[in-house]
C-alpha cells in the first residue's frame, strides 16, 4: 500500500535524525512504533492509513510524543526502564511500546490532531548569533522581533537569556537560563544588541502557566536531554512572572500584518523562525515570503528588513541557520549548522 510505505518510510527519517542528534532513546521508541503499525487498534490504523505527508506533518514525533506522554504521566509505568534507556529495555523496546500502544489506543489518539510543539529555548542562539551579524553587517543592533510558529513562546524571550556563543556573552549574566553550545569554527561578531519589539504567533499557542500544556511540551522533549526539561522549567517560570506576546494566528496573515506596522527609524525589522517552515505548507510559505520581498523592497538603511531561518536539512540531518536582509538584495547567507536542540554550532558566518 502506497500510503503505508510513505509512513514507513517517514519513520526511518526520523529514526536518523534521532541518531545524528544523540537521541537513541527516541530513535528506539519511532522505531518500535513503526514495528507496531500492523496492530488492530485504532491508533495504528490511523497512522497506516494517513492521508497526509507523513515526513513533512512530522508524524513520527507526534507518536513519539504520545508515548513519552504515557510515561511522564505514570499511565504507563512498564515504560519508565526503556526511557531511562535501560539495556534490557532497550531490546525489548518493540513488544514493551506495542503493548502500550494497544492498552492506551484511545488515549493516544488526540497526539495525532496536531503538529509537534518542540518549542526549544537551546536554538535561539540562532536568532542572536544572526542579529549579531546583521549589526557587523552595518543594520541597526535595536531589533523588531516577528516571530512565527512561535509554539509556546520560549523564542520570545530571548532577552531573559544568557548565550556563550564561541567566547561572546550575551544576556544577563545573572540568569537562570545559561545557554552555552559547543562552539565549533570562529565565533559570531561581538557586538550589543537591544529589542524595540518580541511578538509572535502560532496556530495552537501553549500556555506555559498551565501545568496540562507544560506536560505536553515536554512529552516532545526527547528524554535523552535532559537539559531541556531543566529550561522549559525555567521559560515556564518567565511565562508567569511575564507571559510573551503571542496570538493565534496563521503565520502568512500575522506576517502581513505586523509588517504592515510603522517602523521606527534605526530599527531593524526582524522576520524569524525556527524548525516551523514545513509545517506552513506551500500556499502559506509562499505568502509568507512574497510578504517579506515586498516589504524588503521598501526597505531603507534606516529602516531595514531581515529574514532569519533556522530549518532541517533533510539531507544532512543538521539544521541551517539562513539569514536574508534588505536592503541591498535578498542573497541568502549560511551562517552555520547546528544540532537540532542547539547542543553544538559549526560558525560559518
Amino acid at each position: 500500500m502506497a500510503e503505508a510505505e510513505t509512513v514507513r518510510g517517514a519513520y526511518r527519517v526520523q529514526v536518523g535524525y534521532c541518531l545524528a542528534n544523540g537521541a537513541p532513546i527516541t530513535a528506539r521508541v519511532v522505531e518500535s512504533i513503526a514495528a507496531a503499525l500492523d496492530g488492530d487498534n485504532g491508533f495504528a490504523r490511523a497512522i497506516r492509513e494517513w492521508k497526509g505527508q507523513a515526513t513533512q506533518d512530522a508524524l513520527p514525533l507526534r507518536t513519539a510524543a504520545g508515548l513519552h506522554a504515557l510515561h511522564l504521566s505514570g499511565a504507563e509505568p512498564a515504560l519508565a526502564p526503556l526511557y531511562r534507556g535501560e539495556e534490557a529495555a532497550m531490546t525489548d523496546a518493540p513488544a514493551l511500546v506495542a503493548v502500550a500502544i494497544e492498552r492506551h489506543a484511545d488515549a493516544l489518539m488526540p497526539w495525532l490532531d496536531g503538529p509537534p510543539q518542540t518549542n526549544e529555548a537551546g536554538r535561539s542562539w540562532a536568532y542572536i548569533a544572526a542579529m549579531l551579524w546583521l549589526a557587523d553587517q552595518g543594520l541597526p543592533p535595536r531589533f523588531d522581533c516577528i516571530e512565527i510558529g512561535s509554539s509556546a513562546g520560549i523564542n520570545l524571550m530571548i532577552d531573559r537569556y544568557f548565550y556563550d556563543l564561541g567566547g561572546v556573552a550575551v544576556g544577563p549574566g545573572d540568569s537562570g537560563m545559561r545557554l552555552v553550545p559547543e562552539w565549533r569554527g570562529s565565533p559570531p561578531p561581538a557586538g550589543t544588541i537591544a529589542f524595540a519589539g518580541l511578538r509572535g504567533c502560532d496556530v495552537a499557542p501553549v500556555d506555559l502557566r498551565e501545568s496540562g500544556q507544560l506536560l505536553r511540551l515536554n512529552a516532545y522533549v526527547w528524554p535523552e536531554h535532559h537539559q531541556r526539561f531543566a529550561r522549559l522549567a525555567f521559560a515556564a517560570r518567565c511565562a508567569v512572572a511575564s507571559p510573551p506576546d503571542l496570538v493565534e494566528m496563521h503565520a502568512d496573515t500575522f506576517v502581513d500584518e505586523q509588517l504592515a506596522r510603522p517602523q521606527e527609524a534605526g530599527t531593524t525589522r526582524v522576520v524569524m523562525h525556527s524548525i516551523v517552515w514545513q509545517y506552513l505548507g506551500e500556499a502559506r510559505q509562499a505568502r509568507v515570503a512574497a510578504a517579506i520581498a515586498a516589504a524588503g523592497a521598501r526597505a531603507t538603511a534606516e529602516r531595514p528588513l531581515a529574514w532569519i531561518a533556522l530549518e532541517a536539512n533533510r539531507v544532512t540531518y543538521a539544521h541551517e541557520l539562513v539569514v536574508r536582509h534588505w536592503p541591498g538584495g535578498s542573497e541568502p547567507h549560511l551562517l552555520g549548522r547546528a544540532h537540532a536542540h542547539g547542543a553544538w554550532v559549526e560558525w560559518l558566518g
